[in-house]
């Protein structure tokens, strides 16, 4: 029973051990000054990209920002289909009004043909 603790115990001064050298690394971290110019030169090539508040909310909630993308092109596709759905609705609704105001009003829809320089019904 005391191996077990023994191995449990070794295994934690190692673990300390080795967060006490990050520690150590990362306080003594100097950023090099090239670093720090290649950012400078990124953001002045890129000072006129605007990025949507919904992606730094969807990085707030943890998840990925290449969702947002995904969902904005999934919203409008289905908004496409419902446009298509009621322009393809008022196409049909033109045609039939055409057709049977001609039945009623031969005359007066041939002159607005006429006007509009249709040849039928469309």
């Amino acid at each position: 029973m005391a191996e077990k603790f023994d191995n449990l115990e070794e295994h934690l001064e190692k673990f300390i051990e080795n967060i006490r050298q990050l520690g150590i690394i990362v306080s003594d971290f100097q950023p090099s000054t090239s670093f720090k110019d290649n950012i400078d030169k990124c953001q002045k090539q890129l000072h006129d990209i605007n990025v949507p508040l919904e992606v730094f909310e969807y990085i707030d909630q943890g998840r990925n920002p290449q969702l947002y993308t995904k969902e904005c092109l999934e919203r409008a596709l289905a908004r496409n289909e419902q446009v298509k759905g009621k322009i393809d609705t008022m196409t049909k609704f033109k045609s039939l009004l055409i057709s049977e105001l001609s039945k009623v009003f031969p005359e007066e829809m041939a002159k607005y043909k006429d006007i509009r320089g249709e040849d039928g019904p469309s």
